[in-house]
Parts: C-alpha cells; sequence; structure tokens
C-alpha cells in the first residue's frame, strides 16, 4: 500500500509558522512529509530540517519525497519528545519553528494490517506507531486487568461505559485471546446499552483510549511542548495541530503557562520567582479547518491548531 498522507491545515501551518529564507524547523510528527515537503520548499535555498517519526514505512515514504532537498534535511527514528537528542544529532541549538501534528496518518489508519482503525475488522490488534515497541494494543486488551482498562477507557477516550465494557473484555478473555479489531467492536457495542447506542461508532472513543495507552502519547506532551518552545530564537514560532480534547487542553496549558510572567503569590510585595514570559500566544482560539478543506478531507474535522511565538 503506497503511503499517503493529506496534511490537515496545511496553508494555516506554513502561516502560522512565518517561515524564513534559509530558516532551521523541526517537525516532529514528518508522517509522509505534506508539511515538511512545503517548509523545505517554502524556506529555499539554504532552510535547514530536523525531523523525526516512529513509523518506518512514513520514514521511507517521506525520504523519497524529500529527494528534491537532499542536504537540507535529517531524519531520526525516533519519538519527537527525544528532541534533545535529535537535535544535538543534528548539530542545532536553536530553530526559527516547530511544527508537531499529533494526528494518526491517512495511511496509518486506511491501512488495515495496522489495527488503526474499527472498520478494518479482520485486522490483528496492533496501532503500534513504532512496529518494533514491544507493547501493542494485542498486549494491552489481553493483559491489562479490568481496573487498568476501566482506568484508560475512562481517561483516554472520555467513555461513560468504561467499566461495562472493561468487565466485557476480561469477561471474553477468559474463554480465548480477543485477536481482531472487529472481535473488539463487537464486545463494545453488546457492552453499551442499547438505548445509548444514539451516536455512531461508539467504538471510536475505546479504540483512541487504547492506541494513546500502546504508544505513550500524552506522557511527557507538556514538557515536550514547553521544552521545543524554548528552543526557539526570539520571533520564532510553534505551531501544533491535535485531534482530541485530551491533547489540546495539554498543548493549551503548555502555551499559558510559558506566556505566564510571574507566579508568585500576589501578597508578595516583590516578585521572587523570576519567572519571565517566554511565548506570546498568537491563537486565542483554536485555528479549525475550512468547509473547503473539510469537503477534500473529513478528517480534519477535529484538527486544532495552536500557535505561539517566542518572546
Amino acid at each position: 500500500m503506497e503511503f499517503v498522507h493529506i496534511p490537515v491545515l496545511l496553508e494555516e501551518c506554513l502561516n502560522g509558522l512565518a517561515l524564513k529564507p534559509n530558516g532551521v524547523y523541526f517537525d516532529g510528527t514528518l508522517g509522509g512529509a505534506g508539511h515538511s515537503y512545503q517548509i523545505l520548499n517554502r524556506t529555499s535555498p539554504n532552510g535547514k530540517l530536523v525531523a523525526t517519526d516512529l513509523d518506518m514505512e512514513a520514514i521511507a515514504a517521506a525520504t523519497l519525497r524529500l529527494r528534491p532537498y537532499e542536504g537540507r534535511f535529517q531524519i531520526f527514528h525516533t519519538n519527537f519528545k527525544n528532541y534533545e537528542e535529535a537535535l544535538e544529532q543534528a548539530g542545532v541549538a536553536q530553530l526559527d519553528g516547530v511544527l508537531l501534528d499529533l494526528g494518526v496518518s491517512s495511511y496509518q489508519l486506511d491501512n488495515g494490517e495496522r489495527g488503526f482503525a474499527y472498520m478494518a475488522r479482520e485486522a490483528r490488534l496492533d496501532m503500534r506507531m513504532n512496529t518494533s515497541s514491544a507493547l501493542s494494543a494485542y498486549e494491552v486488551i489481553n493483559g491489562y486487568s479490568e481496573n487498568e482498562l476501566k482506568r484508560i477507557f475512562s481517561e483516554y477516550g472520555e467513555e461513560r461505559f468504561s467499566g461495562r465494557i472493561a468487565q466485557r473484555i476480561v469477561e471474553t478473555r477468559k474463554t480465548a485471546p480477543i485477536e481482531t479489531t472487529g472481535e473488539l467492536v463487537d464486545l463494545i457495542n453488546a457492552a453499551i446499552p442499547a438505548k445509548f447506542k444514539t451516536e455512531p461508532h461508539p467504538e471510536k472513543r475505546v479504540f483512541q483510549a487504547v492506541r494513546i495507552e500502546v504508544n505513550g502519547e500524552l506522557h511527557k506532551l507538556k514538557e515536550t511542548v514547553m521544552g521545543l518552545a524554548k528552543k526557539l530564537k526570539v520571533g520564532g514560532r510553534i505551531a501544533v495541530i491535535t485531534f482530541h480534547s485530551l491533547e489540546d487542553r495539554i498543548v493549551k496549558q503548555a502555551f499559558k503557562e510559558l506566556e505566564q510572567d510571574c507566579v508568585c503569590n500576589k501578597n508578595l510585595p516583590v516578585c521572587v520567582c523570576n519567572k519571565r514570559r517566554e511565548v506570546k500566544i498568537l491563537t486565542n482560539k483554536p485555528v479549525t479547518a475550512t468547509e473547503s478543506e473539510l469537503q477534500l478531507n473529513s478528517r480534519a474535522k477535529s484538527a486544532k491548531l495552536r500557535i505561539a511565538e517566542r518572546v
């Protein structure tokens, strides 16, 4: 299957980054290089890009796509949360811009073998962005305790029937392991009371929760966003695209903390914390997809873009 991924909020990201000729940029979620290609294209002739991704199939496709800009980019097979090591290896101390597109790629969703999509019923439970990782959806569903499953369905999927679904999974796997996405979908649907099955695809929340757990998507996200913002030169910008409320909330909090000036108790006569504002938030409300983009790519519907500038 060819690696195809439609970059979300492309023009909004590129405009928001205020790209500079010869600038140095970091794309922590390379994917099919939709954003990265345009970053390199618009920072000619000597702009540089450092990129990371967990998916080797994405890296292979991106390397091929970025070939016209050979010598101006470096790609590392690692989590963007390891940005310190990647930037050090690339010999980069400061950045003109940072982009994080935290969504799952269209390729990963559409490739049934990867087990991300609840529509691909015969796929093995997997959901690993890094296919060499030890933890997959199979281990989570068949190995986690009922309380652990209930917790991740509730915390990461905000699923109101997390307890019923966890109980149904644990009861079922006593007989035989749960092997496929289709089996999991059936268990989720069976656990939800009929009168609450008004929303389409109730399994979406549980699949999101399992995917977040498998890939550690929220782990150290706030610290990483704040750390990358501090790598920016004055005037440099960080743009982050999220696809669900949990991620968006974390990014919003990170930006707010970075923008805050002094966190001392208001009763103190003078500031003793020495905390100074580090960014200016440029998006009071997150940027969302236009109607014309949604017509071309319905998956952009839940995308939210937040941008901040280093001060």
